[in-house]
């Protein structure tokens, strides 16, 4: 068989060849002709194989169908044999040599694609959700095959030199991937001292590559990587490839891990989420930065989606959280916005509707409630033509809350009756305790509107989250827990009965902790610091309210207003010095959750409240 031949030819050749030594007895095992496959098939051309074995092989059985002579049927069918054997035997290489064949393919999709579209491509090949994502060993053969290429197209040269680059810094990072944990001090997520302490400052320790190294440097003193593109103009596609390749380690090594702590409440799927939004956030962030060289701004994006298709497929997608304790920094504070504007360009998936969902939520914590609407009226549409019924209650649940804040009890109450029966009908027992929770709390919202003071006017309200707090504690469901406590206290705040209203608040604040939300551990403290207040124990409405105050602010929601004016208020009747004492009786206690800085921004705070009014 000459291998000057054309591929199809040659193929072609090798199979009557086979052929032809079978039927002439000097072919004595399926063993050798799969060495002669071996042998003779090029990588990557497989497809051409087996579409010129197919075609030799439907030739011969229409010999065999149409042919009257009996020898030469009879040498038809020995031939026909003869290709089923090589079939067989074309099925074991290929199986066997699918990932030398998946490599060859996408090194072929690479170098073929033209050079504005060979990184989406690169993107598109390396994506985590794909059935067989390439292995680090994988990727260092893909990298070996693009080198062939290499003198032919500079942009090939530069993929395979970043993802070298980038599997190299990923061994250097790995054995530090949790070590930052475990520093003293040191909170779990992404926070810590800027520039001291936390994941970023210890890995730009650990990474010797120039760009990736300053990159890190730039997030561990909370900087936006807008000024670090900028600053960086220089940024080669294989320093673009090789950030991408470490990002994508350590995002998966991160979820890997914090999946893994199912019993560290501390940890668990609530850091798995703060890892999922940290990364697509800082993805959407340098799409936005790279706004000029549309090849790098694309390629953020299209990262930025497929670690969000990773996340909304996860068991513990938060459809009814959004704002995470470990979510934090200030270059992360109004981050959620970042995700809009690239999600407005997907077409209604499952995945969009759920992302939607929690933008909307978010939104809400952050006072911006006709925004909310707009984001969950999306996410209900695109959720029930996708059939997501889950996604659909929590929509439903999520506006009525947004309706809430916005004073329209009616729409509120609406739509908790819309969540409650559609969730009854689907056996959703999460969608089922939000919406009791949504229906009693709009109602006491209403009811409070009206001026309706009568106790009895609230019991049937207060029913409905009594109901929903056994069914989240039935279920073991800590976000819905927080939620049902949260606004039971509320509810009695709401009705005159403080001591009743602490008990739950305080429960409320504690679930909110375990469970990661932010939002709900800063409503909880400021309504615990208005029950405090009525009940004349000032010093603890001073703490708490200070607290929920601080907590709302670093979430940049609006709320935190609501603890300020109260603060003001108490500080107005009993002096700027009495009220100091309070705040410094506490001083150890709230240093305990905010840390000294945050002790000390508290009068900032409250000035900056009082210049406003």
């Amino acid at each position: 068989m000459s291998d000057s031949l054309p591929l199809r030819d040659r193929y072609l050749a090798l199979i009557d060849e086979i052929v032809q030594l079978t039927l002439q007895g000097k072919i004595s095992s399926v063993e050798m002709v799969y060495q002669m496959l071996q042998k003779s098939i090029l990588a990557g051309t497989g497809e051409v194989f087996e579409l010129v074995l197919s075609d030799r092989t439907t030739a011969i059985q229409a010999q065999v169908d149409g042919e009257k002579d009996e020898l030469k049927k009879a040498r038809a069918n020995r031939s026909l044999r003869a290709l089923k054997t090589i079939q067989s035997q074309w099925q074991r290489y290929a199986e066997q040599n699918k990932v030398i064949e998946a490599i060859a393919q996408a090194a072929r999709e690479i170098t073929t694609a033209s050079a504005d579209e060979r990184l989406g491509t690169f993107l598109r090949l390396i994506d985590p959700n794909l059935k067989h994502p390439f292995t680090s060993p994988q990727l260092q053969q893909l990298a070996k095959s693009l080198q062939q290429f290499a003198q032919f197209a500079p942009e090939v040269e530069q993929i395979s030199q970043g993802i070298n680059r980038g599997l190299a810094s990923w061994q250097r990072l790995q054995d530090s991937l949790v070590s930052w944990m475990y520093e003293q001090n040191q909170a779990l997520g992404f926070g810590g001292v800027p520039g001291e302490s936390g994941p970023w400052a210890t890995w730009a320790k650990k990474v010797n590559s120039e760009i990736p190294q300053a990159l890190f440097r730039s997030l561990a003193v909370e900087q936006s990587v807008v000024p670090f593109v900028e600053q960086h103009s220089n940024i080669t596609l294989a320093d673009w490839v090789e950030i991408a390749l470490i990002f994508q380690y350590l995002q998966r090594g991160l979820v890997n891990w914090f999946d893994q702590q199912t019993y560290n409440i501390q940890a668990g799927s609530k850091l798995s989420i703060s890892t999922f939004l940290t990364f697509a956030v800082l993805w959407s962030q340098l799409a936005s930065a790279f706004g000029g060289k549309a090849e790098y701004s694309n390629g953020s994006s299209q990262i930025m989606l497929q670690i969000l298709r990773t996340f909304t497929q996860r068991p513990y997608f938060p459809l009814y959280g959004g704002i995470f304790a470990s979510f934090s920094g200030s270059y992360l504070r109004d981050a959620l916005d970042y995700l809009d504007e690239p999600l407005s360009r997907v077409e209604g998936t499952q995945e969009k509707a759920r992302i939607l969902t929690l933008l909307g939520y978010s939104q809400r914590a952050l006072g911006q409630y006709q925004r909310s609407i707009r984001f969950h009226q999306q996410a209900l549409e695109i959720a029930r033509n996708a059939g997501d019924r889950a996604c659909e209650i929590a929509n439903l649940n999520h506006l009525s809350r947004t309706y809430v804040q916005e004073q329209d009890f009616a729409e509120a109450i609406n739509y908790s009756q819309r969540a409650l029966m559609l969730s009854r009908q689907a056996g959703d027992r999460t969608g089922e305790t939000n919406a009791l929770v949504n229906l009693g709390y709009s109602e006491v919202m209403q009811a409070q509107k009206l001026e309706q003071v009568e106790p009895e006017t609230y019991e049937m309200a207060i029913n409905y989250l009594e109901q929903g707090l056994q069914l989240s504690e039935r279920s073991g469901d800590i976000q819905s827990k927080a939620l049902c406590v949260s606004s039971l206290g509320i509810a009695y705040l709401v009705i005159n009965q403080p001591q009743d209203a602490i008990k739950y608040l305080e429960d409320g604040f504690k679930t909110a902790q375990i469970s990661g939300d932010l939002y709900l551990q800063g409503r909880n403290l400021a309504y615990l610091g208005e029950a405090y207040y009525q009940l004349l124990n000032l010093e603890k409405a001073v703490y708490t309210g200070s607290l929920g105050m601080y907590l709302l602010e670093q979430i940049a929601s609006n709320e935190w207003r609501q603890p300020a004016g109260l603060l003001t208020i108490l500080q107005g009747q009993i002096g700027v010095e009495s009220f100091q004492n309070l705040l410094q009786q506490s001083r150890s206690r709230i240093i305990a959750i905010i840390g000294v800085d945050g002790y000390d921004y508290l009068p900032k705070l409250l000035a900056q409240y009082q210049e406003g009014i």
